[in-house]
């Protein structure tokens, strides 16, 4: 019988993400309510002095998969691993970050695993024993509520939009040793952005600039904004289109779904494709001169003036406040 919440911990540069905390303390609180335990799954090389940090968050046991073939991580080698762990331990409910390389791994999961999974979700509960799965649909126009009728029952979860909570569990670390079979990739070269940029995933307040920056150079005084405040910059798919901003920091249905406590769009008119991307943000502020704009229907505070004028004085007074 499939009994335990189990999650997959995500590692980058030897530490792990911040949703790996998030999943760790949504897995407990699902835990909690099923009366089973949470089993934590940590896949890398080097990783095992990782686990008690996961414990903290929840975990009563985190399955240590350690072998120099998982880092750094390829979809094969990643995926044969947590796959056997899973059937090992048989959980029934298995949940993954909704980030790059947990989109990627869970989608190779439910392929090895025979299993459903409800993708990007935004809540989680238990009803009669089983996940009930929360996650927008049509570009964000509405949500939809998903029940998996098979075992494991997996979710990913979207960064940022679950709490972290610390429980000071004392986990137990089971070392597992995987037999991998024929890895058919390899990673030959890293190439890491030098630039030292918070990733607009991770970032807690992001500033986005749109067509209305109208030109690159003018990304500058959000990125000042930004430094003051300790954001990430995005920018719309326009921007990115027109080639002011690189495609990592395009924020929208086709680039990266963002879910900060502050998002601040400037010169954004909020089209869906964009929205898709950020309307999960706790506070929404929205700067720009067409009052028409669909952005100031999501939009939590609206500005409508010329953000030229507008950012300039934001940052004057953060300058004050911060002294």
């Amino acid at each position: 019988m499939a009994k335990g919440v189990f999650f997959v911990a995500e590692c980058r540069d030897g530490a792990l993400r911040k949703v790996s905390f998030e999943l760790a303390s949504t897995a407990r609180k699902l835990a909690d309510q099923l009366g089973d335990e949470v089993g934590a799954i940590l896949c890398g090389s080097g990783v095992e002095s990782l686990a008690s940090e996961l414990a903290k968050y929840g975990a009563d046991k985190v399955f240590v998969v350690d072998n120099p073939a998982l880092e750094p991580y390829t979809t094969g080698a990643h995926a044969q691993a947590v796959a056997q762990v899973v059937k090992d331990n048989s959980p029934s409910i298995l949940l993954c970050a909704a980030s790059a390389q947990g989109k990627d791994l869970s989608a190779a999961l439910v392929g090895k695993l025979a299993t459903g999974m409800a993708t990007d979700c935004t809540d989680l509960r238990i009803e009669n024993g089983r996940l009930v799965a929360v996650r927008p649909m049509y570009a964000g126009k509405c949500y939809g509520e998903v029940v998996i009728s098979s075992d494991p029952q997996m979710a990913s979860l979207r960064p940022n939009v679950f709490p972290v909570v610390e429980c000071a569990k004392a986990g137990q670390v089971v070392k597992v040793d995987v037999a991998l079979g024929e890895l058919k990739t390899k990673v030959v070269e890293v190439i890491k952005d030098t630039g030292g940029k918070i990733d607009v995933t991770e970032a807690n307040i992001v500033i986005s600039g749109g067509r209305g920056m109208k030109g690159p150079e003018n990304f500058a005084i959000l990125e000042e904004l930004a430094a003051l405040l300790g954001a990430a910059v995005g920018a719309s798919r326009a921007a990115v289109d027109a080639g002011w901003r690189p495609q990592s920091d395009q924020v929208g249905q086709t680039g990266k779904v963002v879910s900060p406590n502050l998002y601040i769009a400037c010169g954004i008119s909020g089209a869906i494709q964009h929205l898709a991307g950020m309307s999960s943000s706790k506070y929404i502020v929205a700067i720009n001169k067409d009052p028409e704009a669909p952005i100031f229907q999501k939009a939590d505070y609206g500005v409508v003036d010329d953000l030229f004028k507008v950012v300039p004085e934001m940052t004057k007074e953060v300058k004050k406040l911060l002294g």
